[in-house]
């Protein structure tokens, strides 16, 4: 269907949760002065996603809002690797600046190229490159929250990630994926992307619910019977 004021809306808000999606993953890494847990691996193929999902969304002229979204994602994302590096690695400051100035440099410069190179080839009527785009960010998105799948598979817990940044995160890929049936044209690997991901994250809410919140939720419940019990003890005696 064709709504663009629809599919800007929703972009929007997709692209907003996208750019705070991160944000309280970054305020926790400072707070608790720690990044155990959180897979830095990710990080960095997040980052990389970006420029594919950027040359992808600009060269398929999406709205506004999905192009300036792969660039808040490359950034906020290199912000969470530094802080990987710096609190995991023990780097210090300007060694983690100037890594990320360097690789944020790069990538923005491979970006450019890119679309150049895919706007000629569409000019062509070659499409192929551009779908492959689409593909690799794709690949690498769903490869970086596999990451952290593993990590769950080894030590049995959900450990290291704000369940606030999976829920805004998830939300973005929502909304972003709804936008996309407002385009002039529907675009099934841009929904493919985003889905993919949403499915993801949904599984690692399942993964917290049984493998941290249930057994929470066991542990405050025998404390409050053990409570109890005490106190009837008491009574009795």
């Amino acid at each position: 269907m064709d709504t663009p004021a629809a599919a800007n809306t929703l972009g929007t808000i997709g692209a907003v949760c996208w750019s705070v999606q991160l944000l309280p993953q970054i305020v926790i890494n400072y707070r608790r002065h720690h990044t155990t847990g959180l897979q830095p691996t990710m990080m960095i193929l997040w980052a990389s996603a970006g420029v594919p999902l950027g040359v992808y969304n600009i060269v398929e002229k999406f709205n506004i809002a999905l192009r300036v979204q792969a660039q808040i994602l490359t950034s906020l994302s290199l912000v969470t690797w530094a802080q990987c590096c710096y609190y995991g690695k023990h780097w210090d400051v300007s060694k983690c600046m100037g890594v990320v100035i360097f690789i944020a440099g790069f990538m923005g410069g491979v970006e450019a190229a890119l679309i150049f190179a895919l706007r000629a080839a569409a000019a062509k009527q070659v499409i192929w490159p551009s779908k492959f785009m689409a593909i690799l960010a794709a690949v690498l998105l769903a490869a970086g929250v596999l990451r952290h799948y593993w990590d769950i598979y080894t030590h049995r817990t959900v450990r290291g990630i704000s369940f606030i940044f999976v829920g805004i995160d998830a939300a973005g890929d929502l909304f972003s994926l709804v936008s996309i049936l407002f385009q002039a044209k529907l675009d099934v690997l841009g929904m493919a992307m985003y889905g993919t991901e949403l499915a993801l994250w949904i599984g690692v809410f399942v993964c917290g619910g049984y493998l941290n919140l249930a057994p929470w939720v066991g542990a405050k419940g025998n404390q409050r019977r053990q409570v109890k019990e005490e106190e009837r003890q008491e009574r009795d005696q």
